[in-house]
């Protein structure tokens, strides 16, 4: 949840209590290891014996290349019902299984369905009769388009963005301290995906915005997606909380673009994914330059200040206090398999480059990850359950994908697109899948085979109809207050906290 000036809460957001549960609940973990299995206060290793990743590691689905697929082919009407690749996907695992695709939905129902999808809001009335009464063939893709280019688009895909962002305007724990120019990133996320921008730069900016433009002040607002997490910024201890953050924030970043929970490594290594500690470490030094700390105030922005890079070191058991051997920065190995390195910058260069760098790593055309994990978030905003049911787990213990073929074509038609999101979001809420029924009365066209999907499918995995899912309940404050015609549809600015009483 994040407090924008059409969404007034009082007090502390939900994503800043539930963070800090999650961090401290992890904080512990950690240090009780650490006290029950620690050895001298300057405990060191020999050095580091990472097991080599190995070609059955490499068989796992989300490791295996992206593959352009062949397009499956239906006979028949059920290939002419098609409106593109997306269902000739999704029928076909149907149809393997026995399954028949619902009507599609009637236009007051689709004209609901997608204005609250992409905007956030009910359709008013009079939008409602001018879509039932437009004869056009194109009306629907009209209709798409018109919402697509609304302001109201923007703000209501920043919000899933921010809540994998951890963002909130206030600190956490138990002083919960305003963070001041939080909401400069808020509206930075909301003008960003108004304006398209291709998801490879939108990740690059949050990552490395100081480094790939020193000069524009909004890409160093875009950093803040580093820093979004809870901090405790009285903390006694300052290599703590540098700790604390810098282990957050790589936890965060490889489960939110890249599917990896590299959390589990900060301790020992990885119990089921080819990730070791060291792996976890490396990754963490690409960041160690740019935090930068002062006590009892809040973090913000990336910022590098020159000179030589802080040298990093993997942790013993996650112990800020045992340091073991040094660290250079690189990529995780399992999603690496080109090998390819971060070079150090020049004696010159006022940056050490390691963020711009991972920058381009993610966003490379063969990435295994990076276009899999956000096609899949794009598909769970619009179905409620992503192709791969564990969104920012793409590893052993997370869920395979139900199509992985379509999985494959959706990440590869948006980096074909230039990586635009828009355009991914189009192709699916044009599909015949998002338009299908989700319910039909007694009597109607179509309702035997509806009646069938749901014994055969209960749970709809192979999508024969439109699934039921909750709004979030931002959504449906604002649908209930632009229903009584009292929504506050200003934006921009600091976010709005009504006064509590002592």
């Amino acid at each position: 949840m994040f407090t924008s000036p059409r969404k007034k809460v009082p007090g502390g957001t939900r994503s800043s209590r539930i963070c800090c549960l999650a961090h401290l609940l992890a904080t512990l973990a950690c240090a009780s290891i650490a006290f029950f299995s620690r050895g001298p206060a300057d405990a060191d290793t020999a050095g580091i014996k990472d097991t080599a990743i190995s070609n059955e590691d490499r068989q796992h689905w989300s490791f295996q290349p992206l593959l352009s697929p062949d397009f499956p082919r239906l006979a028949g009407q059920q290939q002419r019902d098609c409106q593109g690749p997306i269902d000739l996907f999704v029928r076909t695992a149907m149809q393997n299984r026995g399954l028949q695709p619902t009507p599609e939905a009637d236009r007051q129902t689709l004209i609901r369905r997608i204005t609250l999808d992409l905007t956030g809001l009910p359709p008013s009335p009079e939008e409602v009769q001018a879509f039932i009464s437009d004869p056009s063939p194109d009306a629907y893709e009209s209709l798409v388009n018109r919402l697509l280019a609304s302001v109201h688009f923007g703000q209501r895909l920043a919000q899933p963005w921010l809540d994998l962002a951890r963002f909130a305007d206030t600190d956490g724990f138990e002083h919960d301290n305003i963070r001041a120019a939080a909401w400069q990133y808020r509206d930075w996320v909301i003008e960003s995906i108004n304006q398209d921008m291709p998801y490879d730069r939108f990740i690059a900016l949050q990552l490395a915005g100081d480094e790939l433009e020193p000069d524009n002040p909004a890409a160093r607002v875009a950093t803040m997606f580093c820093l979004s997490g809870p901090d405790m910024p009285d903390i006694n201890l300052p290599q703590e909380r540098r700790h604390q953050l810098l282990n957050e924030m790589t936890s965060t970043i490889s489960a939110v673009l890249m599917g990896l929970q590299l959390e589990c490594a900060q301790c020992h290594d990885h119990k089921f994914d080819p990730i070791s500690q060291a792996d976890f470490y490396r990754l963490r030094s690409v960041f160690e330059p740019a935090v930068q700390l002062v006590k009892n105030k809040s973090v913000g922005m990336l910022q590098e200040v020159g000179g030589t890079p802080p040298q990093g070191y993997l942790m013993l058991r996650g112990d800020f206090r045992r340091r073991g051997p040094a660290v250079e920065p690189a990529f995780p190995r399992i999603a690496n398999p080109a090998g390819i390195r971060i070079e150090a910058a020049g004696p010159a260069a006022t940056s050490s480059g390691r963020r711009s760098q991972l920058a381009r790593w993610l966003t490379r055309r063969d990435h295994l990850l990076t276009s899999r994990v956000i096609a899949n978030r794009v598909w769970l905003h619009h179905f409620g359950r992503g192709l791969v049911e564990t969104p920012s787990d793409f590893g052993l213990m997370g869920s395979p994908p139900s199509h992985p073929a379509l999985l494959d074509y959706l990440a590869l038609e948006l980096v074909e697109n230039g990586w635009s999101l828009k355009k991914l979001h189009f192709l699916v809420v044009t599909s015949a899948t998002y338009r299908q029924a989700g319910w039909l009365k007694p009597g109607a066209a179509g309702v035997e085979t509806w009646r069938e999907s749901l014994k055969i499918d209960p749970g709809n995995r192979w999508l024969s109809r439109f699934p039921r899912f909750r709004l979030e309940g931002e959504v449906l404050r604002d649908v209930m207050l632009a229903s009584a015609g009292v929504l506050n549809t200003q934006h921009g600015g600091p976010g709005v906290r009504p006064p509590l009483p002592a």
